[in-house]
């Protein structure tokens, strides 16, 4: 089999659980982090690099990558993991995303949407069948149904639309959607509307995937709004297939979500937030450029990882002040490292069924603040 889910534990204590992804390209534990390789590459990191600071599952970027180079290039080399040098487990968003980003370069329509080139402003089209095609040449492991990921606080009139004109893209992708190595996700929409979101959940089930990703979510909306969403859909995703939250990756986010049972999460957060000195640690997030570090003898944080056994705060942050790239890596890899370790130590816990235990000790520390 090609791709599956198994549900391993539950939580006796709450909707958190443990399982496993089988992909042509690995066995991927959950929850999992998967960092963002955007653009064929994970910010700074060597495919090695990201590698180690992975469980084996990296995002690609389909707008992106349809861009530059175009999927043909990609195809050429045998797909993204032969392009980029990895031989793990890809997921592929859909172009959804841009929809949102992108909202003063297109046009919506119910045949798909119109961009404008982000550089060259060159007339660009993407409709569900397309998406999948380019899903389909870049070859990931498992890919998304086109959506539109509207703003949380559209009108309920046009987010009623908007639920409607996703699922009938679904349907869409899914008859497009030819190749068999692949797990293609549908996408639940209906931004804080219960109703809605309850609808979208119906109508893709209808359909039928084998995995549901939360949408229209780390969107601006605050945090309570974000996790009511999450509280309402929990007890309604189905248990044996895995669930995806979309564009989320702090620390705080990644713990309350896994509460609520999701099983998968990509961010750019933890190496757009090193590329700027931002550096997660055990007592909350520290600014290495800052003054107080300029002379510390200590590591980013107490953890294993090769960057804390080996550099100084001194020394990364000498690097970033003078715009020297190693700075940005050692941050990136030492963020993303510690994702993966909080994941796995939070597997553990559901596994010993001290979830909730384990949060609130992390979150208390965590929240005592860097600097």
């Amino acid at each position: 089999m090609a791709f599956a889910f198994t549900k391993k534990k539950s939580s006796a204590e709450c909707h958190a659980r443990t399982g496993i992804l089988k992909t042509p390209h690995g066995d991927i534990p959950t929850p999992v982090f998967m960092p963002v390789g955007t653009k064929a590459t994970v910010k700074t990191l060597s495919p090695e690099e990201a590698y180690e600071t992975s469980e084996g599952l990296i995002l690609g970027n389909t707008y992106h990558l349809w861009l530059e180079p175009g999927e043909g290039i990609i195809r050429a080399h045998g797909g993204l993991g032969r392009f980029m040098n990895w031989p793990h487990a890809l997921l592929t968003d859909s172009g959804g995303y841009q929809v949102f980003s992108l909202s003063g370069q297109r046009k919506i329509t119910d045949d798909g949407v119109h961009f404008r080139h982000h550089k060259s402003g060159e007339r660009l089209f993407l409709s569900p069948e397309k998406s999948i095609a380019i899903q389909e040449a870049l070859g990931a492991d498992i890919i998304m149904c086109l959506d539109e990921c509207p703003p949380f606080d559209a009108s309920r009139d046009y987010m009623e639309e908007s639920v409607e004109r996703t699922l009938r893209w679904a349907k869409r992708s899914k008859a497009a959607h030819e190749r068999k190595d692949q797990a293609l996700f549908g996408i639940i929409q209906g931004g804080g509307h219960r109703d809605l979101r309850a609808a979208s959940l119906e109508g893709l089930q209808a359909i039928g995937f084998p995995g549901y990703a939360v949408g229209g979510l780390s969107v601006g909306e605050t945090q309570e709004e974000m996790l009511a969403v999450l509280d309402f859909l929990a007890p309604l995703l189905p248990e044996e297939k895995p669930r995806y939250l979309m564009g989320v990756g702090t620390p705080v986010y990644l713990l309350e979500s896994i509460e609520r049972g999701m099983d998968m999460f990509d961010c750019v957060h933890p190496t757009r937030l090193a590329r700027h000195g931002g550096a997660y640690t055990k007592r909350g997030r520290i600014n290495i450029k800052s003054a107080v570090h300029a002379e510390s003898l200590d590591p980013l944080d107490e953890c294993d990882c090769f960057v804390c056994q080996n550099y100084t705060r001194a020394y990364i942050r000498h690097l970033l002040k003078s715009r020297e790239t190693f700075g940005q890596r050692l941050v990136s890899y030492h963020n993303l490292h510690f994702l993966k370790t909080l994941l796995a130590r939070a597997r553990q816990a559901i596994a010993d069924d001290r979830y909730l235990s384990f949060k609130t000790v992390f979150l208390q520390d965590y929240r005592t603040g860097g600097r």
